[in-house]
């Protein structure tokens, strides 16, 4: 398997707000000095941990980023029948390998401060640990060996895990996700919207019970991923079989899946209109720079297409670099998703 899979997506999406700022208004970025709509990382891989696809494709092999695994550990020994204030004082000690605890006096004193991703192994091992201290064995978390430097949880592996509490445990992420952001300029637009109140009668004015506002945008979006293969396997402790498994669920989830954000006014489910994937070991190298110059024709979506292949080339001409292997989708063209899938699983 070669060392880096990349990929590069480009994906139209109607009049929505997936992915808003502050203001509630959609994410924006001043790309080649006109202003485009942008996807955050953030959102973007929020959205691929939770779909139906990683569920399905990489059931009992995700992570849990959460504060709450000291309350998993205290209702685990209360249920076995230890007392709720011995319960307490375990879990806590438990919990507090992840991360620093709140305070005793805390309205949840069993909570780390910050989330931790937290794999399935290491869960199991805090289970564990408290069935022995259920068997009245006297237990020192730190020296239980709670924590692992590589398991089987794949969205730790792809996107890494940082561990204020422990940083020998930390886990570099093995895909690079960039900021999504659309090929042209973008006007960002505002909706002035009304409710009516159904029992209104027909006597009372006839007027709007309720006024709104709310922004949104459209366009062809420019999304980039690159993977490192090499430190995937080994963040999954050298399964072969699971980091494949894990390549095509996120080649799919980025074809298809979006940021959720405002979907029930807007049902914006775009999917990828082309999607180029590269394997090699030559240093990666994104795209965008196709885009430097906005697009600005009749047809966005082949038009950013050409503009990407064009500057691919380009590029590749510049620096002497190919590479060792590639797989395209357009649609009402070549190729499909279940061959780019099977080309990322290698």
């Amino acid at each position: 398997m070669s060392r880096f899979l990349q990929l590069h997506l480009l994906t139209f999406f109607p009049p929505a707000n997936m992915n808003r700022d502050d203001t509630g208004r959609p994410k924006t970025a001043v790309v080649g000095g006109v202003t485009r709509l942008r996807l955050s990382s953030q959102a973007l891989k929020r959205a691929w941990r939770c779909s139906d696809i990683f569920a399905h494709a990489l059931a009992g092999h995700m992570g849990e980023r959460t504060q709450r695994l000291g309350e998993v550990v205290r209702d685990h020994l209360i249920a076995g029948g230890m007392a709720s204030d011995k319960a307490l004082a375990a879990a806590r000690e438990i919990a507090g390998v992840f991360g620093k605890i709140k305070d005793a006096k805390d309205d949840n004193p069993t909570r780390i401060e910050q989330l931790a991703f937290i794999a399935p192994e290491e869960r199991s091992a805090a289970l564990i640990l408290a069935d022995r201290a259920l068997a009245g064995e006297k237990i020192d978390p730190k020296t239980a060996g709670l924590l692992r430097q590589a398991d089987t949880a794949a969205d730790i592996a792809l996107f890494g895990r940082m561990l204020a509490a422990d940083p020998d445990y930390n886990r570099e992420a093995a895909a690079q996700v960039a900021h999504a952001i659309t090929t042209h300029r973008v006007t960002v637009e505002d909706d002035y919207y009304t409710a009516v109140d159904d029992l209104k009668t027909s006597a009372e004015d006839a007027g709007a019970s309720f006024l709104g506002e709310a922004a949104f945008g459209s366009g062809v979006f420019y999304l980039y991923l690159c993977i490192d293969t090499t430190l995937l396997r080994r963040n999954l402790g050298g399964d072969e079989a699971l980091a494949a498994t894990a390549l095509g669920a996120l080649a799919e989830a980025a074809a298809t899946v979006a940021p959720r954000g405002k979907q029930n006014a807007f049902a914006a489910h775009g999917r990828a209109g082309y999607v180029l994937a590269e394997r090699g070991d030559r240093q990666p190298r994104t795209l965008a720079g196709a885009f430097a110059r906005p697009v600005a024709g009749q047809d966005l979506m082949a038009d950013s297409v050409q503009a990407l292949k064009s500057f691919r080339i380009a590029m590749d001409h510049a620096y002497g670099q190919t590479p060792e292997a590639e797989a395209e989708m357009l649609v009402g063209g070549a190729g499909t998703l279940s061959a780019i899938i099977a080309f990322c699983r290698g």
